[in-house]
C-alpha cells in the first residue's frame, strides 16, 4: 500500500494526510487529559466536544501555514518551524476558548498540553515519512533493477552535492563515495562510507556497482586521466560532474550529471593565454570571421566577443548555422554585459561580388578565415567543388582584404595539409602557398585570376596561416560518431586498426589561434603543438569501456559492442603530420611553433591557379588533380577518380545567325 501511495493524485495525498493527522489530534488530547489528571482518561459527552473543537482549531492552523502543500520527502528546518508555529497558534486559540468558556470537568491547562504533544507527533510523522519516501530500500521495491547503483568520486563539496541530489532521484542509488584523502577514508557522509581507491574494485564487484561519478572540479587534466585511466578495466559507465564555475545554480542536479568528455582522456591542462596577445588584434577593432557557424569558427566569435571587439562580422553560407550562433552570442553579450555590435552576414567566399561589398561596407580590421570543406571523403568525391572553395574561395577572400587594406589577415589550416594523399589537404596547402605568396609582393597583380578592379593592389595586410590537427567534437570528428554509434549499440566504425590522428579542444585550438594570428609578421606558418597522437582504434575502445560496456571481438564473443574495420576510404592516411620541412622554431608561447615551408612565387602561383582554375569549370578531375600535384610537394593524389562526375565538356559557343 505504501509503495502504490506514491502515485497517487496530490488531493489524495493531502486528505490522506489530514487524516493522519486528525487520529494525531485525538491521540493527543487523550494523552493531555490522561497527562492532567494522572490516570487513563475516559472521555464524557462534554470532552468529545473538545475532542472535536481541538481538531477543527488545529486544521485550521495548519492550513494557514500552509502545511499541507509542504512534500514529505524534503522536510528541512523551515518546516519544522512553521509546524511549531502552527501548532503555538493551535495552542494560544484553544486555551483562549477554554479559559472563556469555563467548562466543568474541562482542566484549561489541556490548552497547553495538547498542542505540544501534537507538534511531537506530528513533526515525528512528518519526519517518518521524510525518511520512507528517501529509503533507497523502498525505492528497490518500486523501481526493482531500474536504478543504477552509483560510487561518488569525490568527498569534497562537489560530492557532497552531488550526493544530495541523487538522493532525490529515482534514477541513482548512492553506494558509498571514494577519496583518495586519508583522512576522509573510512568515514561516513549522510550514512554513506568513504573508501580507499584501491578498494572501488571490491566494492564495484560486491555492491554491483553500475556507474561511478566523478566529482573531482578542482583537480589538475592529469590527475583526472589518470584516476579514469585506473577505471577503465572495470564494468562500470564513468559519468563526470562539470565543474562548479559551470554551474549557474552553485548546485548540482541529476541533469548536471553528464557522460564522460573524451577531452578528459585526450585533453591537456591548458596553458594560461597571454591577455596582450589576445586583445591585441580584437579589442575595441572590427573583426571579420568567414565560416561563423561552424565548429572551429563559432568558437573563434565565442572567444573573440569575449576580447569586446567594437564590431563582429559573422559571414557564413549556412542560413542556420548563422541563425545559431548570431543567437549564442547574442544571449553571450546580454549575459555578460559586453557592447558588440554583432553582423550576421549570408555570403559564401565563392562570391567574390558579396565579399567586396562586405568589405568595402564594413572596413574589417583582422580576418579569420574558417570557412572551408575540410571531409576528406566528401571533398575527394566532389573535387571541383572542394578546390574551388578552398582554393579559389581563400583567393577571393585574400584579395578583398588587399582591396581594403585590413591589417592581419589569419587562415585557418589543417595537418592534412602536409604531404597530403587527398585534394582537401592539398587545396588547404594551396591556400597556404597563396597567402606565402602574397605576403612576399609588395604589390599583387590579380590579372587572369579576378575581375579587373583587383589589379595592381598596394599590399598592406599581413598573412599568417595557422595548421592544426583534429578537434574534439567538432562536426567532422569521430567522437560524435562514435557517441550515435554507441547509442544505436555500435559497432563502432574504424578505417583501419593503425590510423592515428592529432586531437585537441576546440576552445584550446582557438584560442591559440588567435595569439598566433597576432605573433605574425607576414608569410608565418604557425603550428599548433598537437601533443602525442592517439591510435583511433584505442579511442574506441576507451569509449566502449567508460559507457559501462564491453569490447565484442574473437576472444571475448559475448561482449556487447564490435569494433568494425570498414577499410581506408579514399585519400585518406594511416598518418598525419604537422610539418613539412624540419627544425621547426619555437615561439614565445609554448604550444606554438613556426614551421619553415617553402614558397611558389607569385608569378609561378597564378599561371598554375589559372590551369586549375579551368579544370575546375569543367569538372576534369584529372586535371584538378594534376595542377595540384605540380604545386604541393608530396601530394599524390594516385591515378583513381573517385569523383560522382567525370568531366563536363562545355559546348561551343552557337554561331551568330545570319542577317
Amino acid at each position: 500500500m505504501w509503495t502504490s501511495s506514491l502515485g497517487w493524485p496530490r488531493y489524495a495525498k493531502v486528505l490522506t494526510v489530514m487524516a493522519v493527522d486528525a487520529v494525531i489530534s485525538v491521540v493527543a488530547t487523550w494523552c493531555a487529559f490522561s497527562l492532567r489528571l494522572d490516570t487513563p482518561y475516559e472521555p464524557t459527552q462534554l470532552a468529545w466536544g473538545v475532542f472535536a473543537m481541538a481538531l477543527a482549531i488545529q486544521v485550521a492552523a495548519f492550513m494557514q501555514f500552509r502545511l499541507y502543500r509542504v512534500v514529505f520527502r524534503y522536510v528541512d528546518l523551515q518546516s519544522l518551524l512553521s509546524m511549531a508555529k502552527a501548532t503555538a497558534l493551535h495552542g494560544a486559540i484553544l486555551f483562549g476558548v477554554l479559559l472563556v468558556l469555563r467548562l466543568p470537568e474541562i482542566p484549561r491547562s489541556l490548552g497547553l498540553i495538547q498542542p505540544v504533544i501534537v507538534l511531537v507527533l506530528v513533526a515525528a510523522s512528518r519526519a517518518l515519512a521524510g525518511a520512507l519516501l528517501r529509503d533507497e530500500a523502498l525505492h528497490e521495491l518500486i523501481d526493482p533493477g531500474h536504478r543504477a547503483r552509483v560510487l561518488i568520486y569525490g568527498a569534497g563539496r562537489a560530492g557532497i552535492e552531488a550526493a544530495a541530489a541523487i538522493a532525490h532521484s529515482r534514477k541513482f542509488r548512492l553506494v558509498a563515495f571514494v577519496d583518495d584523502d586519508p583522512h576522509k577514508t573510512g568515514r561516513t557522509i549522510h550514512g554513506h562510507r568513504v573508501i580507499a581507491a584501491d578498494e572501488v574494485d571490491e566494492i564495484v564487484e560486491l555492491q554491483k556497482v553500475t556507474d561511478i561519478l566523478l566529482a573531482l572540479p578542482g583537480i589538475t587534466r592529469a590527475q583526472r586521466n589518470e584516476i579514469i585511466e585506473s577505471l577503465r578495466r572495470l564494468p562500470v559507465h564513468v559519468r563526470t560532474v562539470p565543474a562548479m564555475t559551470d554551474l549557474a545554480s552553485g548546485r548540482v542536479s541529476v541533469q548536471d550529471i553528464q557522460e564522460l568528455d573524451l577531452e578528459d582522456l585526450l585533453g591537456r591542462d591548458a596553458v594560461a593565454p597571454d591577455p596582450e596577445l589576445l586583445a591585441m588584434n580584437l579589442t575595441g577593432k572590427v573583426v571579420l570571421v568567414t565560416g561563423a557557424g561552424g565548429s572551429i569558427g563559432g568558437e573563434l566569435c565565442r572567444q573573440i566577443t569575449g576580447q569586446r571587439p567594437r564590431r563582429l562580422l559573422l559571414v557564413e553560407h549556412n542560413e542556420f548555422g548563422l541563425y545559431a550562433i548570431h543567437n549564442e552570442l547574442m544571449a553571450l553579450c546580454s549575459r555578460q554585459g559586453l557592447e558588440v555590435d554583432l553582423v550576421p552576414l549570408l555570403c559564401s567566399v565563392r562570391n567574390f561580388r558579396r565579399l567586396g561589398d562586405i568589405f568595402r561596407a564594413y572596413r574589417p580590421q583582422t580576418v579569420y578565415h574558417a570557412a572551408a570543406y575540410k571531409h576528406v571523403p566528401m571533398v575527394e568525391h566532389n573535387a571541383a567543388e572542394g578546390v574551388d572553395n578552398n582554393v579559389f574561395g581563400t583567393l577571393k577572400v585574400a584579395a578583398s582584404a588587399i582591396a581594403c587594406g585590413v591589417e592581419r589577415f589569419v587562415l585557418i589550416s589543417t595537418d592534412k595539409a602536409v604531404r597530403p594523399t587527398n585534394v582537401m589537404g592539398a587545396s588547404k596547402r594551396v591556400a597556404e602557398l597563396i597567402l606565402q605568396a602574397l605576403a612576399a609582393q609588395q604589390a599583387v597583380d590579380f590579372t587572369g585570376l579576378l575581375p579587373v578592379h583587383a589589379q595592381n593592389l598596394p599590399r598592406r595586410t599581413c598573412f599568417a596561416m595557422v595548421r592544426f590537427g583534429n578537434v574534439l567534437d567538432s562536426s567532422g570528428s569521430v567522437v560524435p560518431l562514435f557517441r550515435k554509434q554507441l547509442a544505436l549499440g555500435g559497432p563502432l566504425t574504424v578505417t583501419h586498426r593503425e590510423v592515428t590522428r592529432y586531437f585537441m579542444t576546440i576552445p584550446e585550438a582557438a584560442q591559440l589561434v588567435l595569439q598566433a594570428g597576432a605573433m605574425a609578421v607576414g608569410g608565418d606558418v604557425f603550428v599548433l603543438d598537437m601533443g602525442t597522437p592517439v591510435r583511433i582504434f584505442d579511442l574506441a575502445q576507451r569509449m566502449i569501456a567508460l559507457s559501462g560496456l564491453s569490447l565484442r571481438d574473437a576472444d571475448h564473443p559475448f561482449g556487447d559492442i564490435e569494433i568494425e574495420i570498414t577499410g581506408l576510404r579514399p585519400g585518406e592516411k594511416l598518418y598525419e603530420e604537422l610539418l613539412i620541412g624540419d627544425n621547426p622554431l619555437q615561439t614565445s608561447h609554448p604550444r606554438i611553433m613556426k614551421a619553415r615551408e617553402e614558397l611558389v612565387e607569385w608569378p609561378e602561383l597564378v599561371r598554375q591557379l589559372q590551369a586549375m582554375r579551368a579544370a575546375v569549370e569543367c569538372n576534369d578531375v584529372a586535371a584538378i588533380k594534376s595542377a595540384l600535384s605540380v604545386l604541393v610537394s608530396g601530394y599524390a593524389g594516385g591515378n583513381e577518380i573517385v569523383d560522382h562526375l567525370g568531366p563536363v565538356s562545355i559546348p561551343p559557343e552557337p554561331a551568330p545567325a545570319q542577317a
